[in-house]
């Protein structure tokens, strides 16, 4: 499976940035992710023209547990979907525009957060995701 995660901004802080590096070497085994730092909204809808099945964070989206998006993650796969782009925006969250070129919209939890801190709780269940389809230890 390739994951994207397309965002807005750069991660400023140290701890951060080593957050996602631990993140993304953690999810090698299980899929391809990458990283896809855009300066500003206009270059989002660029970075999205790959064709990937794209979920848009949002805090009007669908919540689920961590349970339900390893179900989410697994059921994808068994339809076909191999390429998946999650969307974050900025400080301001994300335009009509791109929120409809996006087939789905996730929330991450009603209380607010930096789009930095989203990017690597995200990271964090894509990779408790794949070890509770896998059946691996981590997830309690």
């Amino acid at each position: 499976m390739r994951i994207e995660i397309i965002c807005i901004g750069k991660l400023k802080e140290d701890y951060l940035r080593a957050a996602q590096t631990e993140y993304l070497k953690r999810l090698g085994p299980y899929a391809r992710l990458s990283v896809i730092e855009v300066a500003e909204e206009k270059a989002m809808e660029k970075a999205m023209a790959s064709g990937a099945h794209a979920i848009a964070l949002a805090i009007d989206g669908k919540a689920l547990t961590s349970e339900g998006l390893a179900q989410k993650l697994e059921n994808m796969g068994i339809d076909g979907i191999s390429h998946i782009a999650f969307i974050i925006g900025g400080a301001e969250g994300l335009s009509h525009r791109i929120l409809g070129l996006c087939r789905a919209k996730l929330s991450l939890s009603a209380m607010t957060m930096t789009h930095q801190m989203a990017r690597v709780f995200l990271l964090e269940q894509i990779y408790r995701s794949f070890k509770i389809i896998n059946n691996e230890p981590y997830h309690k």
